[in-house]
């Protein structure tokens, strides 16, 4: 197996984790900007349900954008998947749904796109050197620790599992509700950091 078909899967995760971090920081930080959110916010709509509102509306472009960027690095670069592909889809599904909402959580704390762009080194880059697409076998413990705070680690894991061994969702099942978990709670997060607009 050539070295870059071993970390073909996690690019796959990197890539969409990237991208949608991306799109759905800035598409926010433009809804706030043009006054979209403070209008909604002016509404008896709760909290909760602008957040979920966001996150199933800007959720159809970034099923697309997984979806693009799976076929792309499938039928593009060329990699097989031994697993289900299906279960490759979830896994880029739920890293997706994490880094949407970990974008409009961070857009909250931005005032210009330049101030959001400013978040990608400390988001992306530690995701690129602690996930696992570098080795990290022959660095200290504490390396290895903190790897586990990155949702894009258990995506490469899972990833990984599916592409290259073709593990079953079973056998990844505690990356997968762990990526759950990650979604659920920057979902919490969105919702709390919207009371710098209104109490309610």
């Amino acid at each position: 197996m050539s070295t870059f078909d071993s970390i073909a899967p996690m690019m796959m995760g990197f890539f969409i984790f990237f991208f949608v971090f991306l799109l759905a920081g800035i598409a926010f930080l433009r809804e706030r900007i043009s006054g979209t959110l403070e209008r909604l916010m002016a509404t008896p709509i709760k909290r909760y349900e602008i957040v979920m509102g966001y996150f199933l509306g800007f959720g159809v472009f970034v099923m697309i954008q997984t979806i693009i960027i799976q076929l792309f690095m499938v039928y593009g670069l060329g990699i097989e998947i031994k697993g289900n592909s299906f279960s490759v889809l979830l896994i880029n599904v739920l890293l997706a749904a994490g880094s949407l909402s970990l974008g409009t959580l961070l857009s909250t704390f931005a005032k210009t796109e330049f101030q959001l762009i400013q978040f990608i080194p400390i988001v992306i880059l530690p995701q690129i050197l602690f996930s696992g697409i570098f080795s990290l076998r022959e660095a200290p413990i504490w390396v290895e620790g903190l790897s586990k705070i990155f949702p894009l680690t258990y995506a490469a894991d899972a990833l990984t599992g599916v592409v290259i061994r073709g593990s079953t969702l079973f056998d990844v099942g505690t990356d997968v509700l762990i990526l759950l978990g990650y979604a659920i709670v920057f979902i919490v997060l969105n919702t709390i950091a919207l009371k710098k607009y209104r109490r309610l």
